[in-house]
């Protein structure tokens, strides 16, 4: 199986080549970083039936779909790369709430544009969203990446609908808290905290389920269904007190 990871340079997206470096699988590893991607394909090489690196920066669209047409059709891809800018109940600046979004959710769409009319040619394949737990509820400290992550819930329901009848299995993930990069900008106690590998491996799992919309850890999920059926006035409540304690 020819696959496509994005974000493969470091935490889920790099536990997840580990994972998919297998003799029965050809990998590509896309990320802004091309020392560790040479670093990481020479260990997964042995293990990989092949594996080849992309190096991009995914806000560069028009480089990235470069990038994508040459490596061709793949069978599935992961769409995992995005970042996040940490916790503030600071107004974000313009530049920084963009580049979010171009990373977060207008990168997968890049990508997509190209590898679709290959999927649909061949009616199969995998596209799998990386999205997270903070898009079903905005906390005001992560105003950007909540709405972002929503919005990335939003595309992937609609492509589901979309290719349905054609084949493509649109598989949307959510993660809660897993060691990263990204969380480790965060001082505050993160619930229901997983390891990279943890993380990764029950994403793994529900890929090969093909679970169309995989929130991980159920008990995290449910506080957070929960909360969401409160009425506003009391959830305002829970979430500002929630707030002030960050």
């Amino acid at each position: 199986m020819k696959i496509l990871i994005t974000g493969a340079s470091s935490g889920i997206g790099e536990a997840l080549a580990r994972l998919y470096a297998t003799k029965n699988n050809e990998l590509f590893l896309l990320a802004r970083r091309e020392e560790r991607l040479q670093t990481l394909c020479k260990e997964l090489e042995k293990e990989a039936l092949s594996v080849e690196i992309v190096t991009a920066d995914v806000t560069d669209f028009a480089l990235l779909q470069e990038k994508i047409r040459a490596i061709g059709n793949v069978d599935m891809v992961i769409l995992n790369a995005g970042v996040s800018l940490g916790h503030s109940l600071e107004i974000t600046p313009m530049d920084d709430f963009q580049k979010l979004f171009d990373a977060n959710l207008l990168s997968n769409h890049a990508i997509l544009e190209v590898l679709l009319p290959h999927f649909r040619a061949k009616r199969g394949g995998k596209i799998v969203f990386i999205s997270s737990l903070a898009s079903l509820i905005t906390m005001p400290t992560s105003l950007a990446y909540s709405t972002s992550k929503r919005a990335l819930n939003a595309y992937a329901e609609g492509l589901r609908y979309k290719y349905k009848k054609e084949g493509i299995k649109v598989i949307n993930i959510l993660p809660g808290f897993i060691k990263s990069e990204m969380t480790d900008k965060n001082s505050f106690k993160m619930p229901f905290f997983l390891s990279t590998e943890a993380g990764a491996k029950r994403i793994y799992d529900a890929i090969a389920k093909e679970k169309r919309y995989y929130p991980f850890p159920f008990r995290f999920y449910t506080i957070i269904r929960l909360l969401n059926l409160f009425p506003d006035f009391l959830k305002e409540k829970i979430i500002h007190s929630l707030t002030q304690r960050s």
